[in-house]
């Protein structure tokens, strides 16, 4: 029977086997596999099993589904893949769950500890720009000649203070002449 891996820190160890025709993935409690975590949206995944294959559909995650790296929508995902949801990585595993060990046992336990760590939102992970979605060739820029780059002029800096000078020194002086009348 598959199962998913987690090979993620704090919950590295842990499996999730795929009994179900469908799964659903995600952070809350009403999935049938719960990653506590803030990477991982509320409603994150969906995991079909079709024949031997094992579909994998975003539900329109913020932080997306990845498979090897690449950001699907839908894709099949075979054994010894790495699938990633948010920041958590899983590796798809097929054949019969091995024996827990005290160590296993004591990740699960960890695991199960996070799990009632209340998340109330999805942590958005910055994503960048690939090179490959840049429209059109870029050449390198010259800023020694650019004049947006160059020094600016403390000239209107100086007339501002002057005139401020000028307007306050006429202030005190009308306010001298109405006080003194």
């Amino acid at each position: 029977m598959p199962r998913l891996v987690l090979l993620s820190e704090g919950f590295a160890g842990t499996a999730f086997e795929l009994k179900a025709e469908k799964t659903t993935v995600g952070r809350v409690s009403d999935n049938n596999f719960e990653i506590p975590e803030s990477s991982v949206s509320s409603h994150h995944a969906e995991i079909i099993l079709r024949g031997n294959e094992v579909l994998i559909r975003d539900l329109g995650s913020t932080n997306g589904t990845f498979i090897g790296g690449e950001r699907i929508t839908e894709a099949v995902l075979k054994p010894g893949q790495i699938l990633r949801f948010g920041t958590i990585d899983l590796r798809l595993e097929s054949g019969e769950v091995p024996t827990a060990t005290a160590a296993t046992a004591s990740a699960s336990a960890a695991a199960a500890a996070a799990a009632k760590r209340s998340l109330d939102q999805t942590r958005v992970i910055p994503q960048g720009v690939n090179l490959t979605e840049l429209e059109g060739t870029r050449t390198p820029l010259d800023l020694k000649g650019n004049a947006a780059f160059s020094k600016k002029s403390n000239a209107g800096t100086k007339v501002f203070i002057g005139v401020m000078v000028v307007l306050g020194v006429g202030l005190v002086g009308v306010l001298i002449y109405i006080f003194t009348r």
